[in-house]
């Protein structure tokens, strides 16, 4: 697939005005996000990608249409995953929900620019080094299989990491939110707040979505633009996302089950590649080996295929678990405000 400059730096632009839209109107008024709302960007955001892919097809063809679906659909996957990590998170520190929406966009920003790091650094390993796709599928199958046994319906803590502890102790860190301030100044000296924390904590997680989340888009296309492409729209409407689906995220409880099925199945493409592209001179004497491996139609269909049947299966599940544990009754509020809940 040949990308002349002009289209990278169109594409590049056009997602930085939309960034610039969603700051400057979104963003412009701090406020809590509703449900309407969110549903609006996510619609916008879902059919900017439908255009965009729309118009590969219609200049690049059908193949590298189906291969930026296919890596959108299971970037946008993991993302929900993530998601129940930003949950977490954001509970963790008690963001309050007006300033949630910038969380996420930085958290986003941050996500980009590292996820092209690790792009660049991707496609030139596997245009110079074949054997990288034996690594990179079994680094998805391993992954696979360390998200098969986590529960996303399950409740997790959030422990801060090396470098937001590093930060509590640089940094003399406030009490309490300063409204959307990073930084303040009380007293004539300089704190950060605990905003300033959060966007640590959110980056550091960006970082370790996008190990995940890189090697798996190179095992549906290896063409850059694609990848970069299919990963940014997928971030977009991450943050809009959030908001729409919230409580939510904790009934989606075969999520990471299914999520773990299509790495694993990635996996199994990327070393089926591997194989069928061998120049290692100590496997089958530097030849190739002649193994089938799956087109984009067929991972494709496996990729939808997992995310209806998991989505299904969830919802059914919870629907059940609630309809076992029976309907609360809250009486009126007692004089204290507090509500009397039975049935639980």
């Amino acid at each position: 697939m040949v990308v002349p400059a002009w289209v990278w730096f169109a594409t590049i632009g056009g997602l930085i005005a939309l960034l610039a839209i969603d700051l400057f109107i979104v963003d412009r008024k701090p406020h809590e996000v509703t449900v309407g709302e969110a549903g609006r960007w996510v619609a916008f955001y879902i059919g900017c990608a439908v255009v965009f892919g729309g118009a590969i097809w219609a200049f690049s063809g059908g193949t590298y249409a189906g291969e930026f679906f296919a890596g959108y659909i299971t970037e946008y996957s993991l993302s929900v995953d993530n998601l129940f990590i930003f949950l977490i998170i954001m509970s963790a520190f008690s963001v309050p929900k007006i300033h949630q929406h910038k969380v996420l966009l930085i958290g986003i920003v941050l996500a980009l620019v590292m996820r092209g790091a690790f792009i660049a650094v991707g496609a030139v390993a596997i245009a110079k080094f074949s054997w990288v796709f034996y690594l990179f599928g079994l680094f998805l199958i391993y992954t696979a299989w360390n998200l098969s046994r986590q529960g996303l319906g399950e409740d997790e803590e959030y422990e801060e990491n090396a470098l937001t502890r590093v930060a509590r102790k640089v940094f003399p860190v406030t009490d309490t939110y300063h409204g959307a301030n990073s930084f303040v100044r009380i007293d004539g000296k300089r704190f950060v707040t605990p905003m300033f924390i959060v966007m640590i904590a959110i980056g550091t997680a960006d970082l370790l979505f996008a190990v995940d989340s890189i090697p798996a888009i190179f095992g549906l296309t290896k063409e850059p633009f694609l990848v970069f492409s299919a990963n940014a729209f997928a971030l977009m409407g991450l943050r809009q996302l959030y908001f729409l689906l919230g409580g939510l995220l904790r009934r989606l409880v075969y999520l990471s089950v299914g999520l773990a099925v299509i790495l694993a199945f990635i996996g199994v493409k990327l070393i089926l590649e591997a194989l069928h592209t061998n120049a290692l001179s100590f496997l089958n004497g530097g030849e190739p080996f002649g193994v089938w491996v799956p087109n984009i139609v067929v991972s494709l269909t496996v990729i939808v295929g997992v995310l209806a049947i998991t989505t299904i299966a969830s919802l059914l599940k919870s629907k059940r678990d609630a309809a076992a544990e029976g309907p609360s009754v809250v009486d009126e509020p007692l004089e204290s405000g507090e509500p009397v809940e039975h049935g639980r």
